[in-house]
């Protein structure tokens, strides 16, 4: 299988090709310049490798949420590419894609993962290790008050992504022992993405490239400093 995975939907811009098991990945943090930057990393990851665009299987995205702009760029460029090239889409969301960096970097079987979606909200999920060595979504995906957000009834889970860093007292308060390992810095990486893409490819997913859309969890888009989120 070969297949190439971008995400642009935080200050980190990111882009992975997995090649029959093989991952290879550029990563830089330069949040203003994620349009400019994203389609020469995929270049140079596909000249390196040898592989051509329409030698792919297909092209996966951070769906989000994340940085309103951000899964816009990579929604954007993954349709071009993909309407180019012939090729499928896979939308992964970039929850799953930080929670699967936990179990990568730290071996994790249970993460909570939250992004600050600011006014006082996280956007938030549960994900357990699955017996494919996947993080699994639990219940839903939500974005929510910090008091709020759903928490599973038991086990021991570790957090992580940016919402533990703007509300984790509130979140260590509500999880209390059942808290492990906490990783406020953590954040979404295409390496990751490109994990759970393949293996959404191989069960028969992928999506023509004009359904290469945005998952943004929020209704309503809000205007911030540095961009909406």
């Amino acid at each position: 299988m070969k297949l190439l995975a971008i995400d642009t939907s935080a200050d980190d811009c990111s882009a992975a090709l997995l090649i029959d098991g093989e991952l290879n990945g550029r990563l830089t943090r330069e949040p203003r310049r994620h349009g400019a930057l994203i389609l020469t990393m995929m270049d140079e990851l596909l000249a390196e490798a040898g592989v051509p665009l329409v030698g792919l299987d297909a092209l996966a995205f951070g769906r989000g949420p994340g940085s309103f702009t951000g899964v816009r760029i990579a929604a954007a460029v993954v349709q071009g590419a993909a309407f180019g090239a012939d090729l499928p889409v896979l939308g992964v969301s970039t929850l799953a894609g930080l929670a699967q960096g936990q179990r990568r970097l730290h071996g994790s079987e249970a993460v909570l993962a939250a992004l600050d979606a600011r006014m006082g909200e996280l956007y938030w999920g549960a994900f357990r290790l699955d017996a494919t060595g996947l993080m699994r979504l639990q219940g839903e995906e939500q974005v929510a008050a910090p008091g709020q957000v759903w928490l599973p009834d038991e086990g021991r889970w570790a957090g992580a992504g940016s919402g533990w860093g703007a509300e984790g007292v509130i979140l260590m308060d509500r999880l209390g022992a059942r808290l492990g390992r906490v990783e406020p810095d953590a954040f979404c990486d295409a390496r990751d993405l490109a994990q759970l893409a393949a293996a959404e490819l191989a069960a028969g997913g992928g999506l023509p490239a004009e359904r290469a859309l945005p998952r943004y969890l929020r209704d309503r888009v809000t205007a911030v400093a540095g961009g909406g989120r």
